[in-house]
């Protein structure tokens, strides 16, 4: 790649872009990174990381409310949101700083600006005035929220952006949207003690998830006091002298300290230029790329959120190492987008890998459907009645996992495990072999013996 200044130049510091870079640099190859405004992207700066964060500062009244059944006694508590985002803040700009300094550990110039395409090997740093040469170029750029401006008022609205960073903590919320975004929002600040109303266009919360964990998690949101208003819309939003007032599809006025619209993100090609380039793009604006991540123009690529593909943290990351397999290392490597597990961070927790009931019905010729509803042990001393969902998904043909799902305390932690065996084609029979370890919730997982279902072949 002589000639050029750079073996590869990527523009965005988000997770994917940044272990590209990091990981490209390792092999020998000469590499720079633009980002315009902190290194760590959405999942680190305004995404994953924080969110997660508020989610167990949410958690602590249930702890605080069951210590009681416990014998403990506590004495008079108080929340502070300015503290809580002090110091989350404090952790976040802790690692910005690792991510910046492991690019630097690694030889990869960082440029904190915004980079432009010029040409199939040239970007621009206009606030520099400086003109680059790259042999190959990476876009990881992410998403970024989307606000419907045809709504009257929409500009007294926040994003899940904004919501890091209000001064004063919302007595009153209305959030519009029933996706990741939207339905955990609405679990932190129910847990932290605001009066929310979630608003969802569909009939039920979570598309694309298995209907029975959707509907559970539904209706726990609105048994812990979230007002769940299904098949309905924000139609407009007015500032009022003591907060903002939302007027809902069918009529109904909502008072709010906040209205939070979480409907979606959309790919952030702002200021790149990429269509101007020559860059095929989709309807949504995403870049369109191959199995390989290439753009229409094959010396640019792009990966992560940008490309609208399965927009997750790890999934960014692990399109990021396969470019540079690609790339770098002459291995084409496909990224592959199946058998991904995901969790979402509401109170109860939800999380899932492989297919649901409703595409393995689909798709199995035979299909066993295992199912489990219990209480979890911490709650058995507690009036809490929330109970735990498990579901195990079997195509009957060959006994093979399809899909695991489950709802309630650490779903997420187990699905991480659960997924390497889906991935790895494991068996019902294999689980059935596996000693269970007692007393965990997890044990269920290989004590399910009869199917309370089986679909198909007879």
């Amino acid at each position: 790649m002589s000639g050029h200044d750079y073996d590869l130049f990527v523009i965005g510091g988000g997770s994917g872009g940044v272990r590209a870079a990091r990981v490209a640099a390792q092999t020998g190859a000469k590499v720079a990174i633009a980002e315009r405004y902190r290194f760590g992207g959405t999942c680190v700066i305004r995404g994953c990381v924080p969110k997660k964060l508020l989610v167990l500062a949410s958690r602590f009244p249930d702890h605080f409310d069951d210590s009681a059944s416990y014998g403990w006694t506590l004495g008079e508590r108080s929340f502070d949101w300015n503290t809580l985002i002090a110091n989350k803040d404090k952790e976040i700009a802790r690692l910005e700083g690792l991510y910046k300094g492991n690019l630097e550990k690694a030889g990869v110039e960082t440029f904190n600006t915004r980079a432009e395409l010029t040409g199939p090997n040239a970007v621009r740093l206009p606030d520099l005035d400086r003109e680059i040469t790259a042999g190959h170029i990476l876009i990881a750029t992410g998403g970024r929220p989307y606000l419907d401006r045809t709504i009257p008022g929409i500009e007294h609205a926040i994003t899940s952006d904004d919501a890091f960073h209000l001064e004063r903590f919302p007595k009153r919320i209305v959030i519009v949207g029933g996706g990741y975004i939207g339905v955990e929002f609405a679990s932190i600040f129910n847990g932290l003690g605001a009066e929310v109303t979630l608003v969802h266009r569909g009939d039920l919360i979570l598309r694309g998830f298995d209907h029975d964990l959707r509907k559970g998690v539904q209706d726990a949101m609105r048994e812990r006091g979230v007002d769940v208003r299904c098949g309905e819309n924000v139609v407009a939003v007015e500032k009022l002298r003591d907060g903002l007032r939302a007027t809902l599809k069918g009529g109904e006025r909502v008072s709010a300290d906040q209205v939070m619209f979480a409907i979606g993100r959309v790919p952030n090609i702002e200021g790149l230029h990429v269509e101007e380039r020559g860059i095929a793009c989709g309807p949504r604006g995403q870049i369109m790329v191959d199995n390989y991540s290439q753009t229409s123009i094959p010396s640019i690529y792009a990966i992560g959120d940008v490309t609208d593909r399965l927009a997750l943290t790890p999934v960014a990351i692990r399109e990021g190492m396969a470019f540079v397999e690609t790339v770098f290392r002459n291995n084409p490597t496909d990224a592959r987008h199946e058998l991904v597990p995901t969790a979402v961070f509401t109170t109860p927790e939800m999380a899932s890998v492989g297919l649901t009931e409703e595409d393995a019905r689909k798709r199995c010729s035979r299909l066993d459907i295992y199912k489990a509803s219990f209480r979890p042990l911490p709650q058995t001393l507690t009036p809490r009645t929330e109970r735990m969902t498990m579901k195990i998904l079997v195509d009957g043909t060959n006994d093979q996992l399809v899909g695991i799902h489950i709802l309630g305390p650490e779903a997420a932690e187990m699905i991480q495990i659960l997924g390497v065996l889906v991935r790895m084609g494991a068996t019902k029979a294999d689980l059935d072999r596996t000693v269970a370890v007692h007393p965990t919730a997890a044990e269920e997982l290989v004590t399910m013996r009869e199917p309370v279902e089986r679909v198909g072949a007879g």
